[in-house]
């Protein structure tokens, strides 16, 4: 492992096995102002995940010793607001969709240019503040409660826990409660307005939020009513009180 860069910076844990790839990755981001901390396993990258300050993860998912979608499931669970771009040179749809659905909020299919990472990462960091501007009143559709001020989701009073981008994607849902959604919309306010990546992670991130409702649904010691999240086909998404829209269990659209 080999770190560079300063403190004050954007802290990035590169985990490559690959020498050529890993030197190219590690000095470009150094140099336009990143500190890297670049590991060649997977079981090396979560020991200095754990050990260091750590703001974004680039994992590759080839790795010798473990398989990256494992790598990227543990570093979602234990570190929660950090972001995480897979790198991979899997390109088969159903590899990519895993590995979002493990925690990734983003990938990379290998080759990829030095200039594209480098604008996703920054379309993402403008992404991340750490709450609104303003914190506003939470709203309250049937038993769900989304604080945006608070950045808090509660089931009645059972508070559900989301991903940053699942919370995001919920708080400007639930700010339009009933009203269509473009997916051009929510990739601008949720990612960002110059957004380089796949409408997929939309998609993905969308399937996450249902199952995580419905989960903290059934789990509540009472029964409780959720809104339904309504794929518009074509369009986008709406949330709509119960029942307004028929099922809320309409398969995320393909982008």
């Amino acid at each position: 492992m080999r770190v560079t860069g300063a403190k004050d910076v954007v802290s990035v844990l590169f985990i490559e096995d690959d020498e050529v790839i890993g030197r190219h990755v590690e000095a470009g981001l150094r140099s336009h102002g990143y500190a890297v901390a670049w590991t060649r396993t997977g079981g090396s990258g979560l020991a200095e995940a754990a050990r260091l300050p750590i703001d974004v993860v680039l994992l590759d998912l080839g790795l010798p010793d473990v398989d990256g979608i494992d790598v990227a499931r543990q570093l979602r669970d234990e570190y929660p607001d950090v972001l995480i771009l897979i790198l991979t040179a899997r390109s088969e749809e159903i590899d990519v969709i895993v590995g979002l659905d493990a925690g990734a909020d983003d990938y990379l299919v290998k080759p990829f240019s030095l200039t594209v990472l480098l604008a996703r990462l920054r379309a993402h960091l403008r992404r991340r503040p750490p709450a609104p501007a303003g914190p506003g009143e939470p709203v309250r559709i049937a038993d769900l409660t989304v604080d945006t001020g608070a950045r808090r989701c509660f089931l009645r009073d059972q508070e559900v826990e989301l991903r940053p981008k699942e919370f995001e994607l919920l708080a400007v849902l639930a700010r339009h409660p009933g009203e269509a959604v473009s997916r051009e919309s929510l990739m601008a306010q949720v990612w960002d307005e110059n957004w380089y990546g796949p409408t997929k992670t939309l998609d993905v991130t969308i399937s996450s939020l249902r199952r995580r409702l419905q989960t903290a649904a059934s789990a509540t010691p009472e029964p409780v009513t959720l809104p339904d999240l309504t794929t518009l086909r074509g369009h986008g998404y709406r949330l709509d009180p119960p029942g307004s829209s028929g099922s809320g269990e309409v398969p995320p659209e393909p982008s």
